[in-house]
């Protein structure tokens, strides 16, 4: 595009039509495109301001109107931009906050337009390429220095956003603008409408594209472990699902599994088939779980029902021996009632302590009865004690036994009239029985002493004992005899505790010999 202004004339009444054309949009302040640069007054944009091109002129004098076709390069000032709505707060993302990043901005290289183009006489603006002179435009709104300025501060604004670029990408963000700099920038460099070192912003355009083929590789590994550390957070998820599916702790289980659910809603999403392969898994896990739960309480439930059922039939028998005065046959059936209790299943704790009651009551309305009765009965047998606690103490005086025919003759008497008295106060019973069993033990112990005297083969036996132990010590004193001859210390030690010990045993064996020389009684 070539860029032109006619001269002035006094005759002449300029009418301009404007085309607006967005050459490009004015950079942020903070990286200080346009506002730091020193423009020459002329040219000075106002704040906010965007480059524009004006293509047509018309002429108006006195020969008539006349319409040239011009093109013109101006700026004016841009409106205000609209304010952004303002972007949700971090916590309503609901996602982890992230450390506030402290802008910064690559030093802004400044071109000396001179050193590479030049402005002719006539306005045209010509660029020193490697291959030659280009025509990149027409300059005819100020003087030539101004005119430099303007298209060096163009290069300026396409270099500073390549450099941007790679600033931003070895901070390690920036790769989704990037390319749209580039491109700007080789657009740029195919129509070039700037004066400005063209084999530099081809070597920065090549430099970016290196680091954005560098950021590529490494989001896409960093994508890559992401990946892995998702995938391997749900495989744990879904390991200890499974480990969980046998459990029988059904309320921490279920707990768990719940957890579990929300911790895998919650993990970061990977590739669809192998979460779904893992879905799969953990579903089936946690589906297992709960099927066996159901079983288990459904189980539980039916028990509960048939303990009821057979707690409510037992609960009837005993209500209706209740009014029972066969005190021993009803004792007894109760005691059977009680263990048939223990053997049923068992309900829940609120039935089991309902119906516990009403088995208690039953049974409590019984034996209540039978005390009664009882307490009755123990008034009556208040002398019958008296009779037999006189029984008792003549048989103990028959102790110790002597003689064991005459013991034994007298003891059978206490016994005949003992069971002719009867019945005794049901809390002496035991007590006044125990007394009188110790005598029948002792002449019981007494007889049998005396048989042991009086058996011949016994006798026999021990006679027989005693005769070799005396043969033993006769030979352990002729030992004795020999080692006290020879003088030697230690056979006579020897030899004397043998006599020691066997004649200790003889002892023993000749009181046993006694026992049946002695008295036996009659």
């Amino acid at each position: 595009m070539t860029e032109s202004t006619p001269g002035p004339s006094d005759d002449t009444v300029e009418a301009t039509e404007l085309i607006v054309e967005i050459v490009e949009e004015a950079p942020a302040p903070a990286f200080g495109v346009l506002e730091g640069r020193d423009a020459s007054p002329a040219l000075a944009p106002a704040p906010v301001v965007q480059a524009i091109e004006t293509s047509t002129t018309v002429i108006a004098d006195a020969e008539g109107i006349a319409v040239v076709e011009t093109t013109t390069v101006q700026a004016i000032p841009v409106p205000a931009a609209a304010p952004r709505p303002t972007a949700p707060a971090p916590t309503a993302l609901k996602r982890p906050a992230r450390p506030a990043a402290t802008p910064s901005a690559p030093p802004m290289r400044r071109t000396d337009p001179a050193r590479f183009g030049r402005i002719d006489a006539e306005g045209t603006v010509w660029l020193r390429t490697p291959a030659g002179e280009v025509v990149v435009g027409n300059w005819a709104a100020g003087t030539v220095d101004e005119g430099m300025a303007f298209f060096g501060r163009k290069y300026d604004d396409i270099l500073v956003e390549v450099d941007l670029a790679a600033h931003r990408l070895r901070e390690g963000r920036g790769l989704d603008t990037a390319p749209t700099a580039v491109a700007h920038a080789r657009e740029a460099l195919a129509a070039p409408s700037f004066l400005g070192d063209v084999t530099e912003l081809e070597r920065a355009c090549d430099e970016v594209e290196s680091l954005m083929s560098t950021a590529r590789a490494e989001r896409e590994a960093a994508r890559a472990r992401q990946r892995e550390e998702a995938l391997a957070a749900r495989e744990v998820l879904v390991v200890e699902a499974e480990s969980l599916a046998e459990s029988t702790q059904w309320k921490a289980t279920g707990d768990r599994f719940t957890e579990l659910l929300e911790a895998w809603k919650a993990a970061p999403r990977i590739d669809r088939g192998r979460e779904q392969a893992l879905w799969k898994r953990f579903s089936s896990a946690r589906t297992s779980f709960d099927r066996r739960r159901r079983q288990h309480f459904a189980t539980r439930d039916a028990e509960r029902k048939e303990a009821l059922g057979a707690k409510e039939t037992l609960i009837r028998e005993a209500e209706a021996l209740s009014s029972s005065t066969d005190w021993a046959g009803t004792t007894r059936a109760y005691r059977s009632l009680m263990d048939r209790w223990k053997a049923a299943p068992r309900g829940s704790r609120q039935d089991e302590d309902r119906m516990w009651a009403r088995f208690r009551a039953a049974q409590d309305a019984f034996f209540a009865s039978r005390d009664a009765v009882n307490a009755e009965r123990d008034v009556e047998h208040r002398a019958n004690l008296e009779r037999k606690e006189a029984l008792v103490v003549e048989a103990e005086a028959l102790m110790p036994i002597g003689d064991v025919a005459a013991a034994k003759r007298a003891l059978r008497g206490i016994q005949e009239r003992w069971e002719a008295i009867g019945h005794v106060p049901r809390g002496d019973k035991d007590r006044i029985e125990r007394r009188l069993k110790a005598v029948e033990d002792a002449v019981r112990k007494a007889d049998e002493r005396r048989w042991a005297a009086t058996d011949p083969a016994r006798r026999a036996r021990a006679e027989d004992t005693a005769e070799r132990f005396r043969t033993a010590l006769a030979r352990a004193e002729q030992d004795l005899a020999a080692a006290q001859a020879s003088g030697d210390a230690r056979r006579i030690d020897a030899a004397q505790a043998s006599v020691d010990s066997t004649r200790a045993l003889l002892a023993a064996v000749e009181g046993t010999v006694s026992e049946f020389t002695g008295p036996a009684g009659s």
